[in-house]
């Protein structure tokens, strides 16, 4: 059976290596396959493709568009038109983007098609995976979480794609084949209680402890979540163990009564289980520890992923982390086939069979930069044509270009790149930062990409107290004059006694920002003093339950990085939860 099993990943390997060994005609396939499916679109008929499928006729005809460009198209869809509007056969089914980047999900078209690329990406990554990590027949401790589903005005399904994703046929078979099986039944994954699901997957994860594999979620953030969740409720999980009843907490009907057949009074299990809790100093090792042949944690460390790595590495322990694949709500874009390197390194390969891709060329303006090229406020770079798969040069920056089976074309995603280099003849993608600028008040930009890298300087401060950051967001207050950063920080402690350290904090943030035009701002008082905002512990679990409550799933949830006026309500819990705040003397 196991021969068996490496027979498949290594087809699996294979398969990836045949297409990315000449990967400029297999784009050129692609292509023409996209267009051979949606060539009656109206999208594509309106700007006389005509039937052509190559990809010069394709970039003459076909303009580069945002999601703002197609929208009255998808609108259309989802209202219920049954013409060819962006796709030959009809979407039935939408997908919804988390919505924290711009406080409201997007919706994105969603098909079959996607479903095959998501498994793609899935297989092609556990057979590398599997490679480095080989696992035996067993289950994961996933942490993943259904969102829930509705009708839109023209009856099509609407759902997050994790959601979409994990309701396919597909999804359940793939798991098997990469075996991969989740500890909890369907009922706990699509339980409309996230409290409730959380904890039903910790107990199931402790029931099958000896047979769990590897620990996922879909976000680095969801495994911090989940085993912060698990300091606070270990005692009554072994309480539900030991008397084989579970807990009240848990009132959903077909959750409580999918997870009591599980049950069954195990003593043993339940005094070993406290016995290793009860000997782990602050919960380092947690996961190694209760999961003994667990072989690593999976998951998206990437982006706004990477505060969370330092807490993700203290309960793995010894444990390696690997960093899942690269995709959006739009699709995916290339799968990790590194898998020993660490997730502040990780590439990700593409795969050209899975979508039509191009990468505009970034070159940042030193000048101060017309008007015209400022695209979605973003930073301000030259546009230049875009280039091909194959045409990309390693060490450069580029935003990738994106063209799907499901009606999006010549679509921007957003997101910034650099070329590490190539597997084989596709190029291995390092995520940079999302293009849209993310604070600025006078002339300063300063990406996501750079708060990050003032939040991890920052928190190194904290390395010799008892404080320990929880999360951070920021906001660009104009509201003052002059106008201001603010960064918000939930620590996992009271921060009484810890005036000056976290003055010193505040201080560094600002230092940090090393922008030209942050920097020459602050100096003649264009930009106002940096201000460091403490928030009440929970703070930013109430911003996950507002966004919930909207109908985003756990396991599509990206905190907002930087929370903008007209993200009104968020911006007010963070507001209303403020105990302590400390201005910069950096400038």
């Amino acid at each position: 059976m196991e021969e068996m099993l490496e027979s498949k990943h290594e087809r699996v390997i294979n398969e990836f290596e045949s297409v990315t060994k000449d990967a400029g005609r297999v784009q050129t396939e692609t292509l023409k396959r996209i267009l051979e499916m949606n060539g009656e679109a109206e999208y594509l008929q309106s700007l006389g493709l005509c039937g052509r499928t190559d990809p010069e006729s394709f970039k003459a005809c076909v303009p580069l568009a945002t999601h703002s460009d197609l929208e009255p198209y998808i609108q259309r869809v989802t209202d219920g038109e049954d013409s060819p509007i962006l796709t030959g056969k009809p979407i039935t089914t939408i997908s919804l983007s988390s919505g924290t980047t711009r406080g409201m999900p997007k919706f994105v078209p969603f098909n079959d098609e996607l479903v095959s690329s998501t498994m793609q990406i899935y297989r092609t990554a556990f057979a590398f995976r599997n490679r480095e990590y080989p696992i035996k027949n067993g289950k994961a401790l996933q942490f993943i979480y259904s969102g829930k589903q509705f009708k839109t005005r023209g009856g099509l399904t609407a759902a997050t794609a994790t959601t979409n994703v994990f309701r396919s046929e597909q999804f359940k078979k793939t798991m098997k084949d990469i075996q991969s099986q989740c500890c909890s039944p369907d009922e706990v994954i699509f339980g409309p209680d996230f409290s409730q699901t959380l904890y039903c997957h910790l107990l199931c994860g402790l029931i099958f402890s000896r047979e769990v594999q590897y620990v996922s979620s879909t976000f680095a953030h969801g495994i911090v979540h989940a085993f912060r969740t698990f300091e606070r409720v270990w005692e009554e999980l072994c309480t539900d163990i030991r008397e084989g009843v579970l807990s009240s907490r848990v009132t959903v009907p077909s959750v409580r009564d999918a997870v009591s057949k599980l049950l069954r009074p195990d003593p043993d299990l339940a005094d070993a289980i406290y016995e290793k809790c009860s000997r782990l100093n602050n919960w380092y090792g947690l996961i190694p520890e209760l999961w003994p042949n667990a072989k690593y944690v999976y998951g998206i460390m990437t982006g706004s992923m990477e505060m969370y790595l330092k807490k993700l590495r203290h309960y793995a322990g010894d444990l390696p982390l690997v960093s899942s694949d690269y995709g959006s709500s739009e699709g995916w874009i290339g799968a990790n086939v590194n898998p020993l390197l660490p997730p502040e390194s990780v590439t990700f390969a593409i795969l050209p069979d899975i979508a039509y891709f191009e990468f505009i060329p970034l070159r940042e303006e030193v000048e101060e930069a017309e008007e015209e090229e400022r695209i979605d406020s973003s930073v301000v770079y030259k546009e230049l044509e875009p280039v091909g798969l194959t045409e990309v040069k390693a060490g450069e920056e580029y935003e990738i270009v994106f063209t799907s089976f499901a009606g999006l074309y010549r679509y921007r995603l957003g997101d910034v790149v650099k070329v590490k280099g190539f597997h084989n003849s596709t190029p291995e993608l390092q995520f940079v930062c999302r293009r849209n600028l993310l604070l600025t008040i006078n002339i300063d930009k300063n990406t996501e990409k750079d708060l990050q890298q003032a939040v991890t300087g920052a928190t190194k401060l904290l390395s010799d107290s008892k404080l320990e950051l929880v999360d951070f967001t920021s906001h660009a207050d104009l509201s003052t004059d002059p106008g201001h950063y603010v960064i918000f920080w939930e620590l996992s402690v009271d921060s009484d006694n810890e005036e000056v350290l976290l003055s010193e904090c505040c201080d560094q943030l600002d230092r940090a920002f090393v922008d030209a035009g942050y920097v020459s701002s602050r100096r003649v008082g264009a930009i106002g003093a940096l201000e460091l905002r403490l928030v009440r512990r929970g703070t930013f679990h109430r911003i996950l339950d507002y966004y919930l409550g909207l109908g985003a799933a756990v396991s599509q949830f990206k905190m907002p990085r930087c929370v903008g006026d007209s993200n009104a309500k968020v911006l007010q819990i963070l507001c209303d939860n403020v105990v302590k705040n400390y201005f910069s003397s950096a400038f």
